[in-house]
């Protein structure tokens, strides 16, 4: 193998077409081979009909030096993997014994019939290299053929990925001459749109090689990735962090962290670290504020609890919020979200209050128009935010966006 080697992933499965399961196997299998410098030059879908899946297997064999087949490879007659590549190369399949030994044990010990289909698991094409699946029936294989390697795996991700590490990857590795590293890293950025970002990054977008700088919008605000080559971790290391750093220049106000880093994640790090604890009181919301921030392992050390205030009655009476505030100014008002910040904090014994409130429809209240929403903020320590967003989308859209809005003013309060 040379030392740029193409390779593409093809998924075999009518459910994936048909929306019913994520294809995560291909997103895994990327992630993965990148390290092994293998790069990843086509995703491919295909539904279980025979003909179609031998014409995408015709197309893959003309363009990639390794092509690797999920799913399809089980008992019922809709897994037509083995029979679609047998019609493409011509090769004899044959039965694994020990495979076959495996699925019959398994039946036996289940104390079960076995149906003359599951015999289909276990075979194989003749000239192939055939592994063990250790967590399901169907053996993983690799099948060399006109001087492109083969790979078929299960579908189930559990078993696809204990094939691909015990097997795949040591396998691939020894494919590739050079061993090139690429390396991907994921900056996070909130308080910035994409088009924005994107412009005060025209010059290092339009003249990028090695890192190349990819920005993505996401529902919990906006990404870069950087993915560098080369011969080694430590050259990829220092071709990343020499970009970030440019670019964290430039826009560095809006940035919160690398990878996995979670906005809720941070804002939990950033009270632990100034000993500080949060209650919220929440309206429109229903408590998918608390819910964000209660997913973040640890958060018990700095979140007090919270207020589901949905009704008026519950806003004055539980958490406390004057009657002349929602009187003068109504329920959907800044004054009344800091009113439910401040008595969370101070019901809840805690460090800093945020409330939430608004319409989230499908029609309008207090004649504010649906999508109004106001978050507040209140700190012990003398400090308080009233914000006023203007949210589009459907009940459930303008309620992610609040949560969003409330994760980032609380973020850069604490910041």
């Amino acid at each position: 193998m040379t030392k740029k080697v193409k390779a593409e992933i093809i998924a075999v499965g009518t459910e994936l077409l048909l929306g019913q399961i994520a294809n995560t196997n291909a997103q895994w299998l990327s992630q993965q081979l990148a390290q092994y410098g293998v790069n990843i030059y086509n995703h491919v879908v295909v539904g279980d009909n025979l003909r179609r899946v031998e014409e995408t297997f015709r197309q893959a064999h003309l363009r990639s030096d390794i092509i690797l087949v999920t799913g399809g490879l089980g008992p019922t007659e809709d897994d037509l993997t083995r029979e679609a590549f047998q019609a493409l190369s011509n090769l004899s399949m044959v039965e694994h014994k020990p495979s076959m030994d495996k699925i019959q044990a398994y039946f036996h010990k289940q104390d079960v019939e076995m149906t003359p289909n599951n015999r289909k698991q276990a075979r194989v094409f003749e000239t192939a290299d055939v592994w063990k699946n250790s967590v399901g029936m169907a053996p993983g294989m690799m099948v060399t053929f006109e001087g492109r390697k083969w790979i078929f795996l299960p579908g189930v991700p559990r078993e696809m990925k204990s094939l691909a590490i015990e097997h795949v990857f040591p396998t691939i590795q020894q494919m590739v001459s050079q061993h090139e590293i690429i390396k991907s890293v994921v900056l996070k950025f909130i308080g910035i749109g994409e088009s924005k970002l994107e412009h005060e990054l025209r010059d290092m977008i339009q003249a990028q090689t090695n890192p190349t700088i990819a920005p993505l919008a996401q529902d919990d605000g906006i990404v870069i990735r950087l993915t560098a080559n080369g011969e080694s971790e430590q050259q990829v290391d220092e071709l990343l962090d020499k970009t970030k750093s440019k670019i964290l220049n430039l826009v560095g106000h809006y940035f919160y962290g690398v990878n996995q880093a979670t906005l809720e994640g941070e804002i939990v790090e950033l009270l632990r670290k100034d000993s500080k604890q949060l209650a919220t009181a929440e309206s429109l919301t229903g408590g998918l504020f608390s819910g964000k921030l209660s997913s973040v392992p640890g958060v018990s050390d700095v979140f007090r609890g919270g207020i589901v205030s949905y009704n008026n009655e519950v806003k004055q009476n539980v958490l406390g919020v004057p009657p002349q505030v929602i009187e003068e100014y109504g329920a959907i008002s800044k004054e009344c979200a800091l009113a439910m910040a401040k008595n969370a904090a101070t019901k809840l014994n805690a460090s800093i209050g945020i409330g939430f409130t608004g319409v989230a429809g499908p029609s309008e209240t207090e004649g504010k128009p649906v999508g109004t929403v106001y978050i507040a903020i209140y700190d012990q320590a003398g400090h308080t935010i009233r914000e006023k967003c203007q949210f589009q989308g459907d009940r459930n859209t303008i309620r992610r966006r609040t949560v969003q809005k409330g994760l980032e003013l609380l973020y850069n309060h604490l910041k």
